[in-house]
Order: C-alpha cells, then sequence, then structure tokens
C-alpha cells in the first residue's frame, strides 16, 4: 500500500501549500523512504494509507553542518547517541561533525575509520564527518576525500583542544593544492591571533567575570584579518572557503565583494549570534561564551540584515556541549570557562522566534536550515528539499505554539543552556527520517536508524 503525508502547509522549492508527500512503495528502509512524488490530496493513488498533519507546516529535515559530537575520546561531554537524540528532538535529520574534539581527531583516514565505528548502531538519525586540516597533515587529505568526507575544517587560532593543532599561513598554502583537487570546501575558524593578543595584552589586569572584557579580547579586527586572507588565498588557489560562526558584521562588504568578482566563498551565522546581544549578557554568565563572541545589538541586527541580502548564506549551531563544570559557573571567569553553546533541540525554534519577529518566513527557515547547508556538504541529490527523488525526511512544526525552555527539553548529555527559561515560538511536534518517525510527542522513537552520508 502506497503512504503519504498531507498538511496545510508543506514547505517545498515551488512554494507553501496544502500538498501530499506520496512515499515510494516498499519499506522505509529501501525504497519506501523516498519521496515518489508531490501532489494534490486527490491525485493519491486509491488505498493510499494517508497521514494528515491538518494546519501543521512540513518543513525538510534540518541539516546542520556544524557540529560537535566529540566521540570517540571524549563521549563524556556528548556522543552520537545523545547527539543525535537531541536533533531530533529539535527538528534535525542529519548532522555534520567537526574533527577537532574527539580522540583521535579525524585528521587521518584511520581516524575517520575509528569515528565510523563508534557511531554504528547509536545513530537516530543520519551523520557525516568532515576532515580535519591541520599542521602537518597535508599527505592525508586526498585520502580523506576518498574515504568519503564532504570537506575539511581548519582553524587558523589555537582551537582549544592541543591535539587539532592550528595552522598557519605557510601550512596552509602546503594544503591547498590537495584540497583544491579534491574538489571540496575548506571550512575556515576565521580568527587571527595578532589582534586577540594585542587586546589581551592591555587586559592583563582587567576583571574577566565581566563579559565586556571578553568581548573587547576578541576584537573585529581577528575575525577581520582571517577573512581577507582566506579571500586572497581563494582567489590564488581556487579552493571553496566557507567562513563558520561569522560574527562580525564588519565582514559582510568583504565577503560581497569577494562573491562579485566570481570567488566561491560562503558564510554561516549561528543561533546565538542571532539571538543574543553583549549588552545583555550579565556579569559571570559563562553559559553565553563562545568563539569568536557574541558582540553588539547593532552588530546582531546587521547580521539578520547578511540573511536577508543573501550575505550569510545559512543558519548552523555549532553546538559545542561540555560538562556543566568546564563552564566555571562557580567562578564566573570568562578567560577560563570552556567556550561552546548547545542549542541542538532548540536552534529552530530560537531562530523562528528571532525571524518571525523580523518578518521573514517558513521558506527562508527551510532555505537557511536545510539547503543551503546541504549545499555547503554536497548531498543535494538526497536531502535539503521536499521534492520527487529527495528521502521522505521532515519536521512536522506548529510555528504558532509556544513553550518555555526545561532541561527536560534539551535531549542532549548535559542539559545547561543559556536559554533555560525562555519563551520560544514553534514547536517541533514530530520528526520523521525517510518517511519513519524518530520523535514524535515529546519522546525519541526507540531504535538507531540513521545512517553515515558519504560523498563516496
Amino acid at each position: 500500500m502506497a503512504q503519504a503525508f498531507v498538511a496545510d502547509r508543506v514547505v517545498t522549492p515551488q512554494g507553501i501549500r496544502r500538498v501530499a508527500l506520496l512515499l515510494e512503495d516498499g519499506p522505509a528502509d529501501d525504497a519506501g523512504g523516498v519521496i515518489r512524488a508531490i501532489c494534490e490530496v486527490g491525485d493519491l493513488p486509491e488505498n493510499t494509507d494517508l497521514v494528515d498533519f491538518g494546519a501543521r507546516a512540513l518543513l525538510p529535515g534540518l541539516v546542520d553542518t556544524h557540529v560537535h559530537i566529540n566521540e570517540p575520546g571524549r563521549t563524556t561531554w556528548e556522543g552520537f547517541a545523545t547527539a543525535t537524540r537531541a536533533a531530533a528532538a529539535g527538528g534535525y535529520t542529519t548532522l555534520v561533525d567537526m574533527p577537532l574534539n574527539c580522540l583521535p581527531e579525524t585528521t587521518t583516514v584511520a581516524a575517520l575509520e575509528e569515528k565510523r565505528t563508534a557511531a554504528a548502531g547509536q545513530c537516530v538519525i543520519d551523520w557525516a564527518a568532515w576532515g580535519g586540516a591541520v599542521a602537518d597533515n597535508q599527505a592525508d587529505l586526498l585520502p580523506l576525500a576518498r574515504a568519503g568526507v564532504p570537506g575539511y575544517k581548519c582553524f587558523l587560532i589555537y582551537p582549544g583542544c592541543d591535539g587539532f593543532t592550528m595552522i598557519d599561513r605557510e601550512q596552509l598554502e602546503r594544503a591547498l593544492p590537495a584540497i583544491a583537487e579534491s574538489g571540496l570546501p575548506l571550512l575556515v575558524h576565521a580568527e587571527l591571533a595578532g589582534p586577540i593578543d594585542a587586546a589581551c595584552e592591555t587586559l592583563r589586569d582587567a576583571d574577566w567575570r565581566k563579559f565586556s572584557t571578553y568581548l573587547a579580547s576578541r576584537p573585529d579586527e581577528a575575525e577581520l584579518d582571517a577573512i581577507r586572507l582566506m579571500i586572497h588565498l581563494c582567489r590564488q588557489y581556487g579552493v571553496r572557503i566557507h567562513i563558520v560562526h561569522l560574527a562580525t558584521a564588519q565582514a559582510l562588504n568583504l565577503l560581497n565583494a569577494a562573491r562579485s568578482q566570481g570567488l566561491p566563498i560562503t558564510a554561516e551565522a549561528c543561533p546565538h549570534h542571532l539571538h543574543f546581544a553583549a549588552e545583555d549578557i550579565a556579569d559571570g554568565a559563562t553559559l553565553l561564551k563562545c568563539t569568536p563572541p557574541i558582540r553588539s545589538r547593532s552588530n546582531r541586527e546587521a547580521l539578520w540584515q547578511g540573511l536577508r541580502d543573501g550575505s550569510i548564506n545559512f543558519i548552523a549551531t555549532d553546538h559545542s556541549p561540555c560538562p556543566p563544570e568546564m563552564k566555571r559557573l562557580d567562578e564566573g571567569r570568562f578567560d577560563l570557562a570552556w567556550g561552546g553553546i548547545a542549542s541542538l533541540s532548540v536552534a529552530l525554534s530560537v531562530v523562528w522566534t528571532d525571524a518571525a519577529e523580523r518578518g521573514f518566513g517558513l521558506g527562508d527557515i527551510a532555505r537557511w536550515m536545510s539547503a543551503a547547508p546541504v549545499a555547503l556538504a554536497g548531498f543535494g541529490n538526497r536531502i535539503g528539499t521536499l521534492e520527487a527523488g529527495r528521502d521522505a525526511s521532515f519536521v512536522v512544526f506548529d510555528p504558532e505554539a509556544q513553550f518555555v525552555v526545561t532541561p527536560d527539553k534539551l535531549h542532549y548529555r548535559h542539559p545547561i543552556s543559556p536559554y533555560m527559561g525562555e519563551t520560544l515560538s514553534g514547536v517541533v511536534e514530530a520528526t520523521y527520517l525517510r518517511g519513519k518517525p524518530v520523535y514524535r510527542a515529546g519522546e525519541i522513537i526507540a531504535g538507531a536508524r540513521g545512517r553515515e552520508l558519504r560523498l563516496c
């Protein structure tokens, strides 16, 4: 029997309307998990098993290309089971894991295989893994591409973990020919140490419980200098460059000028940079420490304008969890606390709350949080949009409902959050992976149905 899903607001590339997702006949882990057609309800085959979600919206399954899963090696921070569980509760059906917080770091094929072993049988949703570009692994880059990674991640500054080394300009230029040959993107943590070291020198005696001290220690110039460098190298080597967690809106003109010259450079924003403002962060509120830092209200609004005009391509969470004690909540010192914000379970609602207030719609959400991230990772032939031939992976979303963020809503390993207690708009009622529910009515559906997505 054929199966179909219908709702009043199905978000497709052709618009938002009441239509049905008709699935291929067959078991859900085979052909049955693929959309056969998008059609009117009256055009469905006789005896179709129809699930009608009524006034709810159906969005394509969200895709997060910036997640720190941390397994193997630091599963006490987060792991495949908890990260994918939290993601399913937040409407995500695919995560792409960053290579630096696991042990071993994903900088060789052998390390990639260890990650695959660790993930086996644990994942509620699909996943993939970026490879790492570090100081001395230039010879490993093409083998990683042949092993199926969708691209590479590098840091131009110390990343906070000793085993994943930052890469300086000379080392980067040794790596770029191989990355160019692979055809894969290079994701860049775009801060340079010079402006940060100079700022910190003037802050030796400052009060590190104050967010203003931390903000002054990571000036806009650190991002701007790094982005100028990457634009230059993009032009020189023809490599696809992606700037992760862009925090300074001052870079938008640089990025737009580079793209106007035909350079393949993209950028993402994160929910926390789009939601919070430096002026509102209390002293000692280390749950809000991230790198680059949350900047001013005017900067936040300029980032939203960057999303509006396409200067910023999409939104990714930079889900970076840690054990609560690493946030140094008792001391409240921003220089000692771990820099990272976990948000997988609530990111869609955070973004929708803020986006709706600014006049954006569900089609914008689908583009920013599904189609455009998929274009970076290269899986666009299977996921990212609701249309024929794609996986039937989608989110049942109530844009009008509201909820208060409480620990039980978070689902990741350590339920701490700077969003705690906030009232957010938009509730994920269910998440479907290839036609089968993995999350529904506040509960994770038992079973590990997730697969690794590989480019080869």
